[in-house]
């Protein structure tokens, strides 16, 4: 027998499942879901609160659907909101990006931008970044109107934490917090934030765009309660189950996405660690729309007091 007709065929079957992967790949990428957990911070006998994690949007003006959704998550009515960046893809999305957060621009909320805010996005093989990183970035290509995108998310109330201090009050909880700038392009400034959380402070957090883990580890020793992060994808294209093989940060693959501890062997209360959470974020690079077992989210964080439960 003829070994022609039995590759053509192979090639044919290889071909077709790429095809469907491929296809599910781009329905998953659209497939927006709303994580829900739990995260015991408050004093005791406190009401719980709603913080809505937002990260990574990765806005195009014609990202319709996305943009509705996002809008509609000011129906769970959340406490606090926190964007820890990328909301921009397109030199025109500043508009829909603020059209998305909508109402929920009316919620006491807290940002930090990153690297994909400030620069113009371009295509990218996406298996590049299952490569070591190489430390290069980005960085000549056109400036997107970041300053814009800044400017009107404080003028709405929105707590810029760019390499800086804040304090917000929020269903009568005091809380202190700190931020940096994109450390993936070393725009972090650690200096400007370092020193002990604000001890008179009820819930101390501090926010990052990407988890490195000179950021995590400088707001773990400095006594901060939680550090919310994005950046990650969750890995985007991940093996069945949603194992990750990449972050494309220094951050390891097994806490890519979802609440863990920071530093990872710590357990709640050890001195010196901190709660982290990385959203795995809701959008992609515009070009390549593409996600494996690992679908776009935003995150409902449900602060209880901190007798209660285990995390979820």
């Amino acid at each position: 027998m003829s070994l022609l007709p039995i590759a053509r065929r192979t090639a044919g079957a290889g071909l077709a499942a790429g095809a469907a992967v491929t296809a599910y790949a781009a329905w998953e990428a659209r497939a927006y879901t709303l994580r829900e957990v739990t995260l015991p911070l408050l004093p005791e006998d406190h009401a719980p609160l709603r913080v809505l994690h937002l990260s990574d949007l990765h806005m195009t003006p014609g990202q319709r659907r996305k943009q509705d959704w996002v809008r509609d998550l000011a129906t769970w009515g959340p406490d606090l909101v926190i964007d820890t960046g990328d909301n921009l893809a397109h030199m025109e999305a500043v508009g829909p990006v603020l059209d998305a957060l909508g109402p929920l621009l009316d919620a006491p909320g807290v940002y930090v931008l990153g690297s994909n805010d400030y620069f113009e996005p371009g295509f990218r093989n996406p298996f590049l970044y299952l490569l070591p990183d190489d430390g290069r970035r980005r960085t000549k290509a056109p400036q997107l109107r970041w300053r814009e995108l800044k400017a009107e998310l404080s003028r709405r109330g929105w707590l810029d934490l760019t390499n800086t201090l804040g304090s917000l009050e929020v269903g009568g909880t005091r809380f202190a917090f700190a931020g940096v700038d994109d450390p993936h392009l070393r725009y972090d400034d650690l200096g400007a934030v370092a020193g002990p959380a604000d001890p008179g402070a009820d819930v101390r957090l501090a926010v990052t765009h990407a988890p490195y883990l000179r950021v995590l580890d400088q707001f773990a020793a400095d006594g901060y309660d939680a550090v919310i992060a994005g950046h990650t994808h969750g890995g985007q294209v991940c093996l069945p189950g949603g194992r990750a093989l990449t972050t494309n940060c220094d951050i390891d693959p097994a806490r890519a996405r979802g609440l863990h501890r920071h530093p990872a062997h710590s357990r709640p209360g050890d001195p010196g660690s901190s709660w982290l959470h990385v959203s795995a974020g809701l959008g992609t690079n515009p070009y390549v729309r593409l996600r494996l077992a690992c679908r776009p989210e935003a995150t409902l964080l449900t602060l209880t007091p901190r007798a209660a439960a285990p995390p979820a």
